[in-house]
């Protein structure tokens, strides 16, 4: 977490505007109260959900090939000309990333990102939810939603998670985990080895992870998630033919998948973890990217992309 500043903004013409603001981002798991600065009166908000963890099958042999999928990604949701008062509170939570755990029930969800008035009283006015955690299955594993109250701001937008997508039980091994949303579009599917690499994100979404590449691990190991940025829209993601995935918006990268413990964990932020057959391969899954939350202010500052740059 970063302390608020007030800061000038300039485009990159010399006979632009000069625009004052500031920023404040968080990115640690957790609950804050934060309190309007002197000034300013009107905000923007991107809020990212922590990536679902990943799952792996606690039975130890060399030629398992389950389909412990990895989890989903995290959401992202943006709102713009959220009017405020200096002084006010207002709450932020900051949703961890899943944990990889073993079958049927280690593994955990993304947590939820989200940005309100402080006090029980009032609603959330945006909530980026976390990826869901990673399950044994040949269904399609849903990625964490995005929601704005009615009556906040002048515009909003946001993506979905990227799911888990296998179509086997046992075939393929397990999927690897999904990209984190984007400002405008999904994350990119995990995916098995039966598809080979993780799917594209859109609109500055993270790609998804997918089978590792290695012979040695091909149908027993996959990768995480990309994850997102929280400086503006940027380029998707894309899933590699290793296993793993890059950021969207200047996201985190996941890692090729190995058998080294962290190497199959998502992208910060909100990209989800990815899955491992059996503990042949070590007893552990990767863990979900966390998630975050930044706020802006200041003349003609808005998300998607217009002067969202940290100064």
């Amino acid at each position: 977490m970063f302390a608020a500043r007030n800061v000038f903004l300039t485009n990159s013409s010399e006979s632009g505007p000069i625009i004052t603001g500031g920023q404040q981002e968080f990115t640690t798991a957790g609950t804050y109260i934060w309190q309007v600065p002197s000034g300013v009166s009107s905000i923007c908000v991107v809020c990212v959900g922590g990536g679902g963890g990943g799952m792996y099958y606690s039975v130890s042999n060399s030629s398992f090939t389950y389909a412990m999928n990895g989890g989903s990604g995290g959401g992202l949701v943006w709102v713009n000309g959220i009017s405020v008062s200096p002084g006010q509170r207002y709450e932020i939570v900051v949703g961890a990333g899943g944990s990889g755990g073993a079958y049927p029930s280690g593994s955990t969800d993304g947590g939820d990102s989200s940005f309100k008035r402080w006090g029980s009283s009032y609603p959330i006015i945006c909530e980026a939810g976390g990826g869901a955690r990673g399950v044994y299955t040949s269904s399609t594993i849903v990625g964490g939603n995005f929601n704005v109250a009615s009556g906040y701001g002048t515009s909003n937008g946001g993506g979905r998670g990227g799911g888990v997508q296998s179509l086997s039980l046992s075939s393929y091994g397990p999927a690897g985990g999904g990209g984190a949303g984007g400002y405008g579009g999904d994350g990119g599917y995990g995916r098995a080895d039966y598809l080979s690499s993780g799917g594209a994100g859109t609109n500055g979404s993270g790609g998804g992870g997918g089978a590792s590449s290695d012979p040695t691990y091909v149908d027993h190991i996959s990768g995480g998630g990309g994850g997102v940025g929280i400086y503006g829209e940027g380029s998707s993601g894309a899933g590699q033919t290793d296993g793993s995935a890059t950021g969207g918006s200047g996201g985190g990268n996941s890692s090729i998948p190995t058998n080294v413990s962290g190497s199959q964990d998502g992208g910060l932020y909100g990209g989800g973890g990815g899955g491992k057959s059996s503990s042949y391969w070590g007893a552990h899954a990767g863990d979900g990217g966390g998630g975050a939350v930044r706020i802006i202010w200041g003349d003609g500052r808005a998300f998607p992309s217009t002067y969202t740059a940290d100064v």
